[in-house]
């Protein structure tokens, strides 16, 4: 049955499934995990395919979790975004869904699942509060895999409602950091700023073109301060309302360009294209109710931006 929003769930002993542990998120979570004293579950594509109940449900019945962290899905930025439309919307609902619905059937004691900002309308009122879910149109340019997420929000209420299931949501705001998928077409801004800015430098490019005015407004986060957000809600929180991650810090694009750049070291000059869409003009998320809850983040912008570019430079350059 669901626990109080203030019975802690103690890791000690458990095993914890960390679904999509080789994307950005899963491989911080992995990363995080190994200082607790749990052992922790991991499964590729090839083991089980989560588009596939019967697959889905004989692992879980087999392996036995007692939590599962919902790390996995199909990501991208605007132009993937745009460009796919169903398969995020597909995809994202199947996997979400199997997941929810084969911890239900097998037991699994309580379930963490991850959403996005991008689940709040394009116009929300900013900092944006939990209570703004559903309050007016959503960003076109990323409806589908928002109307994805929300869905498994809701997914997860309704297990509590109607089962008692311990099933809890966290929205991250935009991530940055090691494992991350490094693509100048469908990367998050971060990762392809990063990989834009090195090819420019090695490429002696006197300027770089930059999606966009440069003027919206975003919120950025360490993936690893997430997984440590994670970890904390997974052991102290309990309700049906999900619960928003952020930094608490906001940036224009420009200045997070010029920032990349600088840890990179590219010294050319920027040509913002306009003829790209911008997104919401401000994303930013108000997370005084994990603060409140007694956490915070403690990664600071350039010295987690340092830390994927020497991840990148390792990994994907």
């Amino acid at each position: 049955m669901s626990e109080s929003r203030t019975t802690p769930f103690d890791l000690t002993g458990k095993k914890i499934w960390v679904a999509g542990h080789k994307g950005m998120v899963g491989s911080a979570l992995v990363r995080r995990l190994a200082s607790e004293n749990c052992e922790i579950l991991t499964c590729d594509r090839q083991t089980v395919d989560l588009a596939c109940q019967t697959d889905v449900n004989a692992w879980l019945s087999h392996n036995a979790p007692d939590a599962i962290i919902m790390a996995a899905a199909k990501v991208g930025g605007i132009h993937a975004n745009s460009t796919y439309p169903a398969d995020f919307l597909y995809q994202n609902l199947i996997i979400e869904a199997n997941v929810i619905h084969g911890a239900y059937q097998t037991g699994v004691a309580k379930l963490l699942f991850l959403g996005s900002s991008c689940i709040y309308p394009r116009m929300a009122d900013q900092p944006m509060t939990e209570s703004a879910l559903l309050t007016g149109p959503l960003e076109p340019t990323n409806q589908w895999y928002a109307v994805a997420k929300i869905a498994g929000i809701k997914l997860c209420e309704a297990y509590r409602k109607q089962y008692g299931c311990n099933f809890i949501s966290a929205m991250p705001t935009n991530l940055f950091g090691p494992g991350d998928h490094y693509d100048l077409e469908n990367s998050h801004v971060p990762a392809a700023t990063i990989a834009k800015c090195h090819l420019a430098k090695v490429s002696n490019d006197k300027t770089m073109t930059v999606w966009g005015s440069g003027t919206p407004l975003r919120e950025f986060m360490s993936v690893d301060d997430l997984a440590d957000a994670l970890v904390f809600l997974l052991q102290n929180y309990s309700d049906e309302s999900f619960i928003n991650v952020g930094s608490g810090k906001e940036i224009s694009i420009k200045d997070f360009v010029e920032t990349v750049a600088a840890v990179v070291g590219f010294e050319g000059n920027f040509v913002f294209d306009t003829s790209r869409p911008d997104g919401m003009p401000r994303k930013m998320m108000d997370s005084t109710v994990l603060n409140n809850l007694g956490w915070r983040p403690r990664v600071g912008l350039e010295e987690g931006l340092k830390q994927a570019y020497a991840w990148y430079l390792e990994n994907a350059a």
